[in-house]
């Protein structure tokens, strides 16, 4: 396969990636479709979920997923219980490689195998529709009380959804204290 040289004359160029092409771009990023998915940069790295949005569920359980968020979960995805109700949606990349790191933990610690018991038999992986549709299992929606308002929020290397009023209840308690903290909860990040 050879390599396309990025013209040094113009802002935009087309990137080779893989057998398929993406469409055209500014430099130190790639857009595909309205709206856009964008590339990290030169690396082809995804940029961090973002945003919150406010679709519906169909009378079959199926969301359509937001249109930023399309690129990064067509390959696959994997849906899982989260904490605080919600459901977490992660690529399958990035499911891997947290499961690569899972495996490295101590099955003698009760916790731990309680946790991924949880965390792992919830988890359901799927390659959405060319609609960008996800179907969420019963079990799940059970979990997270999704009837049919959701929100879903980016967020950073997943996608959370939540019941609609779940969300807006959290998000009321939360702002508060994020709006007042004092010391450094991620440090180095700031």
């Amino acid at each position: 396969m050879e390599d396309v040289a990025e013209p040094t004359d113009s802002p935009l160029w087309v990137e080779q990636c893989g057998v398929m092409w993406r469409h055209l771009g500014r430099r130190g990023s790639s857009v595909a479709g309205r709206g856009g998915v964008v590339t990290d940069d030169a690396t082809g790295g995804y940029a961090p979920f973002l945003g919150t949005y406010t679709p519906r569920l169909d009378d079959k359980g199926r969301l359509i997923l937001p249109a930023k968020f399309r690129a990064q979960l067509a390959p696959g995805l994997v849906v899982t219980r989260g904490q605080e109700r919600c459901l977490f949606v992660f690529p399958m990349a990035e499911f891997r490689r947290m499961h690569d790191q899972i495996r490295t933990a101590p099955v003698t610690s009760k916790a731990t195998r309680d946790y991924l018991r949880v965390f792992l038999s919830g988890a359901h992986d799927e390659i959405p529709d060319k609609q960008g549709r996800l179907s969420i299992p019963t079990a799940l929606r059970s979990y997270a009380g999704l009837d049919r308002d959701v929100a879903v929020i980016g967020a950073g290397t997943r996608v959370e959804i939540w019941d609609a009023a779940a969300w807006e209840t959290y998000l009321a308690e939360q702002v508060s204290v994020y709006a007042e903290t004092s010391q450094e909860v991620l440090p180095g990040a700031f």
